[in-house]
């Protein structure tokens, strides 16, 4: 049997105070090199205009390059799986997106878990969707509409950008709540759908603001009603989903940063400090709205808790739906 002596305890207690020592000073000193932040999303859509607006302020904070690097593919989980096996040195963190508590539900063998491999910082971005609907659709409110679906079962149609996206949950989850049955018709992306919609191929879509306002300044399109719970800053005079009728409505966009599981607790905290000021800023404000989107942060408390609730609630969507990914 192995014995411990006074020597032998005061050795491992120096070690101990040594290595707690050097823990706290690589947290004072973070960051020393620059940040990646890796978007699981080609360049050019709502992930990746997040992530640079968010890199860019985050740089100015923290007195480091910020690189933004796509990782694209396998609808965004090639990105995350590489943040998931990476170093928990807080030098590389993924812009996560609401697709990713979409992606366990729809996707068997994910080289990932979502919650035991990450560990969440903080919200960043929310986007609401606009349910915009063609002129020829005899409805001005999401309670005509509810009442001309029902009336004609079957019959009305609704566009998404794809299988599994996330305007397709939405229109899944408008059809399980107010118990209607309208027709998703999916398309690869959301160019071609928002030209159909416009020119009356299909009846309705969720859709992000910047897509839709637009058309419907231009009267191509109507604004029926906003996806999330408050209403859009770009669309003030269009009324939210719950607000009209169906209480409890919530679906949107959301991005924030997360790093690999086992990054410490001081270089998490370092990262959510900086993203709360940032957040509260005028101009990060302003940079956000004009890309349709609105600037919220949390602790990672709060966002390790919004996780799991998106999580279940898309899981419980995709199974009554029985949505398959394509």
């Amino acid at each position: 049997m192995r014995t411990f002596t006074l020597a032998n305890l005061a050795v491992a207690a120096s070690i101990a105070a040594v290595s707690s020592a050097a823990t706290v000073a690589h947290a004072q000193s973070y960051p020393v090199k620059p940040i990646r932040i890796v978007v699981a999303y080609p360049p050019g859509g709502p992930n990746d205009l997040s992530a640079r607006t968010v890199g860019q302020k985050l740089s100015e904070a923290l007195g480091q390059p910020v690189i933004v690097e796509n990782r694209a593919g396998a609808a965004g989980n090639i990105g995350s799986q590489y943040v998931a096996a990476s170093a928990p040195d807080g030098y590389t963190l993924l812009n996560g997106a609401s697709a990713l508590t979409i992606a366990p539900a729809l996707t068997k063998n994910l080289n990932y878990d979502v919650v035991k491999d990450f560990a969440p910082i903080s919200l960043t971005t929310v986007s609401s969707f606009v349910l915009a609907a063609h002129p020829s659709v005899p409805v001005n409110s999401i309670k005509e509409l509810i009442a001309l679906a029902k009336s004609r079962p079957g019959q009305l149609n609704y566009a998404s950008s794809g299988v599994g996206a996330p305007p397709h949950l939405a229109g899944e989850l408008l059809k399980n709540m107010a118990k209607i049955d309208i027709l998703h018709v999916p398309y690869k992306g959301v160019g071609q759908s928002i030209t159909d919609l416009v020119g009356g191929q299909v009846d309705m879509m969720f859709t992000s603001p910047p897509n839709a306002i637009p058309h419907v300044k231009s009267g191509r399109l109507k604004a029926l009603a906003v996806s999330t719970a408050r209403r859009s800053p770009l669309l003030p005079d269009v009324p939210t989903i719950a607000e009209s009728g169906l209480k409890g409505f919530e679906i949107g966009t959301w991005f924030g940063l997360l790093a690999p599981a086992g990054a410490s607790a001081d270089i998490v905290n370092r990262l959510n400090g900086a993203i709360v000021k940032i957040v509260n800023t005028a101009d990060f404000r302003e940079r956000l709205s004009s890309q349709g989107m609105d600037a919220m942060s949390s602790t990672p408390a709060e966002f390790s808790a919004h996780i799991k609730a998106e999580l279940a609630k898309f899981s419980r969507l995709v199974q009554a739906a029985r949505i398959r990914a394509e």
